[in-house]
């Protein structure tokens, strides 16, 4: 019999955040495909948020308590969490805010398996809610968990989580090492880097691309993906600007993304790209559907992302599955996805004579865009949904066989 998997992450889209943890929902309804999955998505809640909206239009959106995604029940219970502070309380209140939908869940024969995303808070309600419930917890470590280490009020429940799980994922080899760090044991981590659907992100016609951007053929360009926020770096990307057009005089760069739950910079950056006189360069093309991504990648020579933390970026093979190379900085798995010298360059976080030398090179550079598209499609989602799938059977295989009993013989054989 299959296991029912519930995932459960905070991270997760919704009607209000349709963009929010789309890698997740990539990820496990690739495994829905295979096995019975309902998804639980806590969502932080205190009095008067809505309040704090009409300054911070993309705070804590709302999400509604139920929805349906391709078939796939998406439950949103709520949290009490206070904006910024007492971060340390959100895993227990998470878990006792969603002990009675789980429990639900369990009843109807639709949790044999929690498997949770990011190791605090999500993780560590989850390993709470695995031992109130008497289900195994499986925890992916998706990269906030180097920040959340540092931390000494969260550190000591990130450990407790991973310690508590029965399996640990990583999205990238320096995750794994990370958690090792911590104490937790080797064997216990298998690192599952996130893939690319090929299907939805490949190039096409590069000058249809440009038209419908109203680009010429011979322009220079880059582009850059993610939510306008600090830690994805477009400001450095930015400031390298002025001495790359002074070398090619029409380049263009083309930033495709808005405001997230981290916030939105949109403003600094139009305010930046303003005081270095570079308005004819740089291009705001806001949040555009999965789908439609390939056009603005396809139309690009180059991808760059100076991004300040990544578990596993899932931007940099979609845009090697439009045959882009990519340049990024040395943080995370980046240099895990961007292995080898003919798939683009990793340089040194917050260096900028680094990234803007990588970028002379790369605009320079004649890519053999084959041998990055073979890479994309190496790392197709089907390999890791196939891993994640052997991985949760093999757990439930284990609970069902302990959970046997075994009748006790006595009596040379007869039962009295």
């Amino acid at each position: 019999m299959k296991p029912h998997l519930v995932v459960f992450s905070t991270l997760f889209p919704h009607a209000g955040a349709p963009n929010a943890g789309a890698f997740i929902r990539e990820r496990m309804f690739r495994v829905g495909e295979q096995l019975p999955v309902t998804v639980v998505s806590p969502q932080a809640w205190f009095p008067g948020q809505s309040l704090i909206r009409r300054w911070k239009p993309h705070f804590r959106p709302a999400a509604p308590r139920r929805e349906s995604h391709q078939g796939i029940d998406v439950l949103h219970p709520r949290f009490f969490s206070v904006p910024g502070l007492f971060k340390q309380f959100d895993g227990l209140l998470m878990a006792l805010s969603c002990y009675v939908t789980l429990k639900r869940l369990q009843r109807m024969g639709k949790l044999d398996i929690l498997d949770a995303h990011f190791g605090y808070p999500d993780g560590y309600a989850a390993t709470l809610l695995g031992r109130w419930l008497r289900v195994p917890v499986t925890i992916t470590l998706r990269g906030t968990e180097v920040p959340h280490a540092r931390n000494p009020a969260l550190r000591p429940r990130l450990v407790s989580a991973l310690q508590a799980t029965t399996r640990v994922f990583s999205v990238s080899e320096s995750l794994r090492q990370h958690a090792i760090s911590l104490g937790i044991a080797a064997d216990k981590i298998r690192v599952v880097g996130n893939g690319v659907d090929i299907a939805k992100f490949h190039p096409v016609d590069r000058a249809q691309a440009r038209a419908q951007l109203g680009i010429a053929a011979d322009v220079p360009v880059l582009i850059s993906v993610g939510g306008l926020v600090e830690r994805k770096g477009f400001h450095r990307v930015i400031a390298c600007l002025p001495e790359l057009i002074a070398r090619y005089r029409e380049l263009q760069l083309l930033i495709v993304g808005g405001a997230s739950a981290e916030g939105d910079m949109r403003a600094v950056l139009e305010r930046q790209v303003a005081e270095l006189g570079m308005q004819a360069h740089v291009r705001f093309l806001g949040i555009l559907p999965a789908a439609s991504l390939k056009w603005p990648l396809s139309a690009a020579d180059v991808f760059v992302l100076s991004t300040r933390n990544e578990g596993w970026a899932n931007v940099f093979l979609e845009a090697m599955a439009c045959g882009l190379p990519v340049i990024s900085t040395d943080v995370g798995g980046n240099a895990e996805v961007v292995c080898r010298v003919e798939l683009g360059s990793i340089v040194p976080f917050d260096e900028h004579e680094a990234l803007r030398d990588a970028l002379m090179a790369a605009l320079a550079r004649d890519w053999d865009r084959e041998a990055i598209l073979a890479y994309a499609r190496d790392n197709d989602w089907h390999k890791r949904v196939a891993v994640l799938v052997e991985e949760f059977n093999a757990i439930h295989a284990r609970r069902c066989s302990e959970k046997t009993v075994v009748p006790v013989v006595e009596n040379g054989g007869r039962f009295d």
